[in-house]
């Protein structure tokens, strides 16, 4: 059952064309993350601006696209239909329907907020006295919902 506190997924359709579809993405985002910030347990959030693509924050673009290479990441449908899910997650971190794990990535802690029911992860990085948020994305293969469960039960029970 999803809880209360998650939004309504934003369908490409109805929309006249991409364009105006993703003007409303990222109008939801500015909302989010530019004009009512999440909080994780009571410490900032930011976000990476740069580099900036196409004249977006490269949070927003974390959030909405997917590649291997920084420069040729592309705009995902799944990721951009759950654009209303990372601050609700954020926000609501305490709720016993998230699993939340930190693992070290490049030096830094990389905290992980799973919503399983809905097969979506957040990534914040943590910077000292604030957090940035890193990327999310919906994770479609079984085997890849395995691999976030079996860390996910690392870090609760660590050996």
């Amino acid at each position: 059952m999803m809880p209360k506190w998650l939004p309504a997924l934003i369908i490409n359709n109805g929309y006249k064309d991409w364009n105006q579809y993703f003007d409303d993405v990222y109008r939801i985002f500015g909302r989010d993350f530019v004009l009512d910030k999440p909080v994780y347990k009571n410490i900032r959030l930011g976000l990476k601006k740069h580099p900036e693509y196409n004249g977006k924050s490269a949070t927003f673009w974390h959030l909405i696209s997917e590649g291997k290479i920084e420069e040729e990441r592309l705009p995902c449908t799944y990721r951009c239909e759950r654009i209303t899910y990372p601050k609700p997650i954020i926000d609501n971190s305490n709720d016993k329907c998230l699993k939340i794990w930190i693992e070290l990535r490049k030096g830094e802690k990389r905290i992980h907020i799973w919503y399983e029911d809905e097969n979506y992860l957040v990534v914040l990085a943590q910077r000292g006295n604030y957090i940035l948020p890193w990327t999310a994305f919906y994770i479609k293969e079984e085997h890849r919902k395995k691999k976030y469960n079996k860390r996910w039960n690392q870090y609760k029970t660590p050996s």
